[in-house]
């Protein structure tokens, strides 16, 4: 098990994903979600190891010290990030593909307490927004943003958007940063209130043509 190459790895992530990254000593020492993956990998290759009741108690220790909650069962790919990362939650069957960008206060939460398949599976290139709760064995597909405080309880397809509650999915695509995924998600669509616009323009169309027939008369 080399953890050098992923450390190195890990912090260029964080330089590539975090603006507020000043130096590499400043990400080694002060950057909570990366110390929690960390703990995380190790935590994982004492469970693969059948070493589970050790698996629990360092992956607790984490818990302690960063806020961040990963089940030692959890896989996780490459150059996972966990920006702020207080309050995240994720559950043992959780998989999670390359290139993902979580916020703080997202649970990758279970529904069912049977010892199957019961957390999400996330894509590569995904990014997740603050206090986003994903629940139950549902596929997040690759290239997609879930909007920030969104219940995502159904699959979503590849390169999707999700907002509301419960999530509501939104296609086309939508653009990307170099990085893979967009940051702007304070900036997602509402449908909801797209379509109130809508039909508000529409009112006041057919009130401007009710106006122009009673003043004809």
């Amino acid at each position: 098990m080399n953890f050098l190459p992923r450390i190195r790895e890990d912090i260029n992530t964080a330089f590539r994903e975090d603006p507020a990254a000043i130096n590499v000593l400043t990400v080694l020492l002060c950057y909570s979600g990366l110390h929690a993956i960390w703990l995380q990998r190790i935590s994982h290759w004492l469970w693969e190891k059948n070493f589970k009741t050790w698996a629990r108690i360092l992956s607790q220790l984490g818990r302690f010290f960063t806020g961040v909650e990963i089940h030692p069962g959890a896989k996780i790919g490459r150059r996972f990030f966990i920006d702020h990362g207080m309050g995240v939650v994720i559950g043992e069957t959780s998989q999670i593909g390359d290139d993902v960008l979580i916020y703080q206060g997202v649970v990758l939460g279970g529904v069912s307490q049977e010892k199957i398949k019961r957390h999400p599976t996330i894509g590569d290139n995904v990014v997740v927004g603050a206090g986003a709760t994903l629940l139950g064995p549902i596929n997040i597909g690759s290239g997609s943003r879930i909007g920030a405080g969104s219940v995502v309880i159904r699959d979503v397809p590849e390169n999707a958007t999700v907002v509301g509650v419960p999530g509501r999915v939104i296609l086309p695509p939508v653009n990307k940063t170099i990085s893979g995924v967009d940051l702007d998600h304070n900036k997602l669509p509402d449908p909801v209130i797209e379509v109130l616009h809508r039909l508000e323009q529409r009112i006041e169309e057919l009130e401007k043509r009710c106006e122009k027939r009673h003043a004809g008369k």
